[in-house]
């Protein structure tokens, strides 16, 4: 690899040309692509770590859920907030706290959201009352909303252009992995401590990794992008030659272009509907809101609607009973949840080439076929109804995770400009999460009063719906984060 001082042009070059930069050797010849270093690979496994306990804590609960029923004797509406409380928490943290990464800087937040993380996680494992586990999930829900800006900012303002796709989209895997995580922990903790309270160990499982990840944080640089979108160019030259740290090291200096040092926009609701903005907006927030009423619905309600449909002994008398029926649950969960591993690995093979907006269609429509199953199989005898109703869930997470569930979560933070991608993005997951949160507190009131069938009929609806208006919005963004703010105003496909 060459170590010879290289010219740079008065004017120097953008972070982001510096990052995708391919180094050379001493010969002339270059690399096939342009590698990782290990402050780059530091980022995005901390990263990882925001995704899987989401995936964790919220999808878990599904499998706590009739524990929590039981230990605190809780009514219908109470198991609607229960299950519904921590996305409200994230739609509110998205806001309020994702928009602050614009402001404080990405490596702050970073730190903080996994701060008020285990704090509430701790205070959760400890719930005296109802109240107090309300208060904590919540409390968890601000967390894990800053985290989905913030964590997607960080991992795409550090790593290369080509490969940003299947970074980001394979740090979002690991919320499926959290899931498969929190039904195996359900599993061997129920088979171990087959009691009422099991579910306070399911969540204290997570609080030392937390704890770990926290003092981890501290050790990164900040975003060498927002450090120049305020006008920081010393501090994003020197965190830019942080981050590209390698032996022998490449490139020699950093010289950042001083031309367009400052691009920072007022951060308000109205900038996000400006005529710049506005196609970006809608296109990163209404295809995800519609996106979580499957989701989250058919996500948090599994272990229940297999219980339901599939026969599980509803006459509990014991407490081993009621372990006996969440670990039955637990297992068909876990083994739809790997498919939600296999279309996130699907999409990151796919995203370069074939698009984020692409894959986004694909998957809605392949939800809609999938739920459109479940719902057949309802109508058939036993042993074909559990086949094809398996047949169908399956086919929704593999396609939810290909398409929808991760192009979303990677679009919104891209398709903003640097000076409010935090807020924009933060944006989008709230709005998103206003459909989680209507679907974890309706779905038991609806399973029950509608029916299982009408409900996934619903969903098939606004499942094709979400393919239509990522059409309409449509806005590719492969490529630099720099060059795709001067496009996104246009549609590309």
């Amino acid at each position: 690899m060459s170590t010879e001082k290289i010219h740079t042009p008065p004017s120097g070059k953008s972070i982001q040309q510096y990052i995708d930069e391919t180094p050379v050797w001493s010969d002339g010849t270059s690399l096939k692509g342009t590698p990782m270093t290990a402050m780059q690979w530091r980022i995005w496994s901390l990263a990882v770590a925001g995704k899987f306990f989401e995936g964790l804590v919220i999808f878990m609960t599904g499998i706590a859920l009739p524990l929590i029923v039981r230990d605190f004797t809780l009514q219908a509406a109470q198991k609607g907030v229960i299950t519904a409380v921590a996305l409200f928490g994230i739609l509110i943290g998205a806001t309020m706290l994702g928009g602050l990464s614009d402001i404080f800087g990405r490596k702050r937040m970073f730190i903080a959201e996994m701060v008020i993380f285990v704090v509430f996680l701790i205070g959760l494992t400890l719930s005296p009352s109802y109240l107090w586990m309300v208060i904590c999930l919540f409390g968890i829900g601000l967390a894990l909303g800053c985290d989905y800006p913030t964590a997607h900012l960080v991992i795409s303002e550090a790593v290369p252009s080509k490969g940003r796709g299947g970074l980001v989209l394979g740090a979002f895997a690991f919320q499926a992995v959290g899931a498969i995580v929190g039904a195996g922990l359900g599993i061997i903790i129920l088979d171990v401590y087959p009691e009422v309270d099991a579910w306070r160990w399911m969540y204290a499982a997570a609080v030392i990794p937390a704890i770990l990840v926290i003092v981890g944080r501290f050790f990164i640089t900040d975003s060498p992008h927002w450090l120049a979108s305020k006008g920081r160019m010393e501090e994003a030259e020197k965190e830019t030659r942080r981050l590209l740290k390698r032996v022998p090291q490449y490139p020699k200096e950093v010289v950042l272009n001083r031309e367009h040092a400052h691009h920072h926009q007022k951060v308000s609701p109205a900038v996000l509907f400006n005529n710049k903005n506005r196609r970006a907006t809608f296109l990163a927030a209404i295809p995800w809101f519609i996106q979580d009423l499957g989701t989250y619905g058919i996500g948090i309600f599994t272990p229940i609607i297999l219980a339901t449909t599939l026969g599980a002994s509803r006459d509990v008398h014991s407490v081993a009973d009621l372990a006996q029926n969440v670990m039955l649950s637990a297992k068909g969960t876990a083994l739809l949840d790997v498919l939600l591993i296999l279309g996130v690995l699907a999409a990151i093979f796919f995203v370069e080439g074939t698009g984020r907006i692409k894959l986004q269609i694909i998957g809605f429509i392949g939800c809609a076929v999938g739920l459109g199953l479940a719902a057949i199989s309802l109508n058939l005898p036993d042993g074909d109804k559990t086949i094809l109703l398996f047949a169908g869930f399956m086919l929704f997470n593999f396609m939810t995770n290909l398409g929808p569930n991760a192009q979303t979560y990677l679009l919104a933070g891209e398709v903003f400009p640097t000076s409010i991608r935090g807020y924009g993005a933060g944006f989008a997951a709230s709005f998103a999460k206003i459909g989680a949160v209507m679907t974890a507190f309706l779905f038991p009131i609806l399973l029950h009063t509608i029916g299982t069938q009408t409900l996934l009929i619903i969903l098939v609806g606004t499942s094709i719906l979400g393919a239509v208006l990522t059409w309409v919005f449509r806005v590719e963004t492969r490529g630099s984060l720099e060059k795709i703010e001067e496009a996104r105003v246009q549609p590309q496909v």
